[in-house]
């Protein structure tokens, strides 16, 4: 660590110690969610620059780690502080995005809108509401497949993925109730209901990663256009849609209670894939006895923040919030390490895992068991924060 590192996670540290309140009794400075919020503050000074990145772009990975240490703001500016700082990196004064590419109709660009919906809640700045309405303009024209789905980019032709859920729909519904235009909850309706119907196996209730309507892709059954396996990060993604949008989706909305019924059908098939001795969940969700699987950590940060905002949120009975806090505890003693630097290291994180049309891109067993891990990597830290501040641990 830097000697100006240092000094930030000395200052970050103090300053928590004393703004903080106590909550529900526990020392808050002991919380995973703060101790690891601190970590990735003291070691990089601008999210920009998170692992040391040749380039940065407006990316949803590193938007959503973000996004996570804004949640534990409160009282505390400093973690909206540092959020801000990477969304205003991006920004211009006149609404424009820097690296944002409209053509490209990549549905990723969204989870970083969610910050824009925040920091704009936060200081009421025009320029913020100008980029949102930017990003917008990107559905009037966004590829679609005859059923209505949005394609994951235009890169992608006629493919639906998981991830896209996530991206957009929770955001989509955020948008419609903060700016009072109702319409977008129904697409974001629409469009969980519809990546649920291409993308779900009836035998086990899990999910396949992604739908090829045109049933040409490599990894595409001839048949169905499945892809043949269920991921766990893409399985994540889905239900982290599904808790995140119902929560925003108002109670009377004629949707919500469809959304509740498979959020809740999910959330049952992924009991009967957790691993017995250690309560996590495998690369490959129902596969967990073939050789070289192996548990992985941002999917099953996923799972376990998805479960504990059910019961929060009230959609999930409440013996959802005990696995999900047996689970964390799990995780951090089997996958959290203290570095060379004395700072908690999050490990066993799946590389990026994406489909598409590049033929090493297979969908193969293989293809996701090689992927090789990495620490620290925002798809894991992110949901590693949003468990811990769902717990309260």
């Amino acid at each position: 660590m830097s000697k100006r590192n240092l000094i930030l996670f000395l200052l970050i540290t103090a300053f928590w110690g004393c703004s903080s309140s106590k909550s529900n009794g526990l020392d808050e400075e002991n919380i995973w969610s703060v101790k690891m919020a601190n970590a990735v503050m003291a070691r990089n000074d601008s999210l920009a620059f998170y692992n040391n990145p040749s380039s940065i772009n407006w990316q949803y990975d590193i938007a959503m780690l973000g996004q996570a240490i804004e949640r534990l703001s409160g009282d505390n500016a400093i973690y909206s502080a540092y959020h801000k700082n990477f969304i205003d990196y991006f920004v211009q004064p006149d609404g424009t995005i820097k690296k944002y590419d409209q053509s490209e109709y990549n549905l990723d660009y969204f989870n970083a809108a969610k910050g824009l919906i925040r920091v704009y809640k936060q200081t009421k700045d025009e320029k913020y509401q100008l980029a949102l309405q930017l990003l917008l303009r990107q559905l009037e024209n966004q590829p679609k497949a005859i059923n209505g789905g949005y394609i994951h980019k235009s890169i992608y032709p006629n493919q639906i993925w998981l991830n896209s859920s996530y991206m957009l729909c929770p955001f989509l519904v955020e948008y419609a109730m903060v700016f009072d235009e109702p319409k977008w909850l129904n697409v974001a309706c629409f469009q969980l209901q519809n990546t649920y119907n291409v993308t779900v196996d009836s035998k086990d209730g899990l999910l396949v990663h992604a739908w090829d309507e045109s049933k040409q892709q490599v990894w595409a059954n001839a048949e169905t256009g499945k892809s043949p396996h269920k991921w766990s990060r893409g399985m994540g993604w889905y239900m982290m849609a599904l808790v995140d949008a119902i929560e925003f989706l108002p109670k009377e909305h004629p949707q919500r209670t469809e959304l509740i019924k498979i959020f809740k059908s999910l959330s049952k098939s992924l009991l009967e894939f957790k691993d017995e001795e250690t309560g996590l969940w495998f690369q490959i969700l129902n596969l967990g006895e073939r050789e070289y699987n192996y548990l992985e950590t941002s999917g099953s940060a996923m799972f376990i923040y998805v479960f504990a905002k059910g019961v929060n949120i009230g959609v999930l009975p409440s013996k959802y919030k005990a696995i999900a806090k047996e689970s964390f505890l799990s995780l951090t003693q089997h996958f959290i390490k203290t570095d060379i630097d004395g700072l908690p290291t999050l490990t066993n994180i799946s590389g990026s895992a994406g489909l598409g049309v590049k033929l090493h891109r297979d969908g193969s067993f293989e293809y996701y068991i090689n992927q090789k891990p990495i620490d620290n990597d925002p798809k894991g830290m992110a949901p590693f924060i949003m468990a811990a501040n769902e717990l309260n641990l």
